[in-house]
């Protein structure tokens, strides 16, 4: 990885490419800062330091925004929900699937479009909760019409911004700019756990053995789930593909073999995000529509808890068995509807058939379509129940009061980013070696 990382420094292009990646994380940063206006900071510190499981667990993919009550509070998880919405709508309506599949460039900047609109529409929505929220809290030095308007649309602003950022870093930067938006603002905890960690083992200035074990086995037990993602991301299945002899011009080309490529995790980080981010939806709209919610009984504070249970230990072990199933069952479900919009099965079996090419043992036309789809079918399962146990295991490890500084799901979208962001630099390296090349 550092080979890498020197050199695409070395690299003109690719450096730019990772300079403007890093100054659009650095107005990020700045922007976390930026607190919106007619805020009450003392009033907002008693706020924040009553806040829950949930509030802590957005605060995290914020980078410290939501605690600050910045321009960025609301992160990027209104774009998310909204991206959530238009790839299931385009399975329930046919033309807005047509338009997705077959519908070209225009077609994706139509969706992107489509995309963005329901974006601010749901930022508005959450910024006209959060306002009304706060607002019973008494965080804001003037609670008149007029500044809850401005706080609005400094939080709609904000989310503006980091989607703009987001496109930004993919189209002029590295890696994929929604992800690297939360990846940086899980990573900009890491000095806080750091010390927490630091804290368990020096209680009071004293040394204490039993915190020792117990920050030893957190920091072991986050390297074994590294070492895992790393296991699932970069594994791979590679099917055989056998091309006859043909006349290209007037040459003979002779018999090749290759091979397909096939993940384990084709789908990447999205699947975790999505999931993760359609959980934790439901308890931040009730809390931001219902105040007192905490003191309320009967549905919605039952689908309350429920969502909760994704960062809280003290809804209690039974919503968080429900929660954690429905949650695996989120993350294969999302794993297989991204891997599937990536890699066609049939598309794929009827280029092979074109090329004259062939798997060994498979005939060609739709017996390698079923293998291609029974293959990709139970690795994709495979990598799916992986990633989702490994997300799941540390909600439980709350029930036995140990304070997991870093999540599951944190440490399966820092490691998925980051290894997606160093292969699309590998990529770039390599295609500006072969355009020097052929030069």
């Amino acid at each position: 990885m550092f080979k890498t990382i020197q050199n695409a420094l070395k690299t003109p292009e690719v450096r730019k490419r990772l300079l403007y990646t890093l100054l659009l994380i650095v107005i990020f940063r700045l922007g976390c800062y930026i607190t919106v206006p007619g805020v009450d900071a003392i009033k907002l510190n008693e706020a924040m330091g009553n806040s829950n499981g949930i509030m802590d667990l957005v605060n995290i993919i914020s980078g410290g925004a939501f605690s600050r009550f910045s321009v960025f509070a609301m992160s990027i998880t209104p774009y998310i929900t909204a991206s959530i919405v238009i790839q299931l709508l385009t399975l329930a309506i046919p033309a807005l699937g047509k338009l997705a599949k077959e519908g070209g460039e225009v077609g994706r900047q139509k969706m992107n479009r489509y995309t963005k609109i329901l974006t601010i529409v749901l930022a508005l929505i959450e910024g006209i909760g959060l306002y009304l929220s706060y607002k019973t809290q008494g965080i804001f030095i003037d609670s008149g019409w007029l500044n809850g308007i401005i706080v609005v649309i400094s939080l709609v602003a904000g989310t503006s911004i980091l989607m703009w950022l987001g496109e930004q870093i993919t189209d002029k930067g590295i890696g994929n700019g929604i992800s690297m938006i939360i990846f940086v603002g899980i990573v900009s905890s890491l000095p806080n756990a750091i010390i927490s960690i630091w804290n368990t083992i020096m209680q009071n200035g004293t040394f204490n053995t039993t915190g020792l074990l117990i920050a030893l086995g957190i920091i072991i037990g986050a390297l074994i789930l590294v070492a895992g993602v790393v296991f699932v991301q970069q594994a791979e299945r590679r099917i055989p593909v056998q091309y006859a002899k043909k006349v290209v011009g007037r040459k003979m080309v002779g018999a090749q073999n290759t091979h397909i490529p096939l993940k384990l995790a084709m789908a990447g980080v999205m699947p975790i995000i999505f999931a993760s981010s359609f959980m934790t939806v439901p308890a931040i709209l009730i809390e931001t529509f219902i105040p007192t919610i905490n003191s309320q009984t009967g549905f919605w504070r039952v689908i309350y808890d429920f969502s909760l249970a994704t960062s809280s230990s003290s809804v209690g072990i039974g919503y968080s068995i429900a929660n954690a199933l429905v949650y695996l069952l989120l993350i294969v479900g999302f794993t297989f509807f991204y891997t599937y919009a990536t890699f066609n099965p049939a598309e794929v079996s009827s280029n092979i058939k074109q090329n004259g090419g062939f798997i060994p043992g498979i005939r060609a036309g739709k017996p390698t379509t079923e293998y291609l789809s029974s293959v990709i079918g139970k690795l994709t399962l495979f990598g799916g129940i992986f990633l989702a146990i490994i997300a799941i295991l540390p909600m439980f490890m709350r029930f036995t009061g140990l304070n997991v500084a870093f999540g599951g799901t944190s440490i399966l979208i820092v490691v998925g980013v980051a290894l997606e962001t160093v292969q699309q630099l590998e990529s770039q390296l390599v295609m500006r070696h072969y355009k020097g090349f052929l030069e």
